[in-house]
């Protein structure tokens, strides 16, 4: 980990916090040094060689120091959405409906092809023409060029935005989730669900079937809850609470280190 770790080890922080597998390493060797330690996501190891680990519920992961959430940490909340409608302002004035659309792409565990986002755009093309609005189309790392080109293109004359990579602009992601009368997502991306699901706007996701293994897990537990719904032809209009895992998760972490 270079020079800078070296000196950790020779004089340990009082608490260190990682993410990741390779993070899970670094946390392990200061908390053998005497460092609290918290280690975040399935270190694929026990837990109990940190004090606390934090994990999504959906990777099964359980133990007596084990904080589990449902969906991952982030920083969307109230504050957080008001800084992004002050940083966006244009996109309150968009017509409404507005319809946040958050596209990933294809992963092991979920097949997001360009079938997939042809059954979106029609559905969304249903939207539009039985209720009008805007679209606020906002692309991931991981959106294949082809898809996006299609986003640009199928939606071309629609209100809104069409974001895919830094040549439109700076990135309204942030915006169209604060400014979004409702959401839709692919159903790749925990993180994007999660997100969507921390706002106070209705979240539909994609054909939540095609998801597999631990997201499906996840996806299934919104539905459970009533927190998401899958995308219809139809704007199923429902009631939503923002789901926020992370004041929590941090509150629950403060509580154990302290005893």
């Amino acid at each position: 980990f270079g020079s800078e770790f070296q000196q950790a080890l020779a004089l340990p922080p009082a608490l260190a916090v990682g993410c990741g597998r390779r993070a899970a390493l670094a946390t392990r060797l200061l908390g053998e040094r005497g460092a609290r330690t918290v280690q975040v996501l399935d270190p694929r190891l026990d837990p109990a060689h940190w004090d606390v680990v934090v994990a999504p519920e959906h990777d099964g992961l359980r133990g007596a120091n084990v904080v589990t959430l449902c969906g991952s940490l982030h920083p969307v909340d109230e504050a957080w959405l008001a800084d992004a409608r002050t940083a966006f302002p244009a996109l309150g004035a968009l017509p409404s409906p507005r319809t946040a659309v958050l596209l990933g792409g294809p992963t092991k565990a979920v097949r997001f092809d360009r079938g997939a986002f042809e059954v979106m755009q029609s559905r969304l093309e249903h939207w539009l023409a039985t209720s009008g609005g805007s679209l606020m189309v906002v692309g991931s790392r991981r959106t294949p060029r082809a898809l996006a080109q299609l986003g640009r293109a199928y939606w071309a004359d629609t209100p809104g935005l069409r974001w895919f990579d830094d040549s439109d602009g700076p990135n309204p992601y942030a915006g169209a989730l604060a400014w979004a009368d409702r959401v839709v997502v692919s159903p790749d991306s925990v993180n994007m669900v999660s997100e969507a699901c921390a706002t106070s706007a209705p979240v539909y996701v994609a054909e939540p079937g095609r998801a597999t293994g631990r997201v499906k897990s996840y996806l299934d537990e919104l539905l459970r809850r009533g927190r998401i719904r899958a995308l219809g032809k139809h704007p199923d209009a429902f009631t939503a609470e923002p789901l926020r895992e992370t004041s929590r998760v941090a509150a629950e972490v403060m509580a154990r280190l302290s005893r």
